[in-house]
């Protein structure tokens, strides 16, 4: 049930969580590497996918 009560971040959030710029985050959004949802014109995601994402090693998948 955690993921239906996760709170949903923006690129800020994301940056910060990683310790990278947002231009970093942005750059894997448009690689596709990064799971992301999209709200409109805003991009969200849940914490707990981006560390999973980054727990898998996909942060060097080119």
């Amino acid at each position: 049930m955690e993921e239906l009560s996760e709170k949903w971040v923006g690129i800020v959030d994301v940056a910060e969580h990683l310790s990278v710029s947002e231009d970093s985050i942005r750059e894997w959004i448009k690689k596709g590497k990064l799971p992301y949802y999209k709200a409109g014109r805003l991009y969200r995601f849940r914490l707990s996918e981006v560390d999973k994402w980054l727990m898998e090693g996909k942060i060097a998948d080119e």
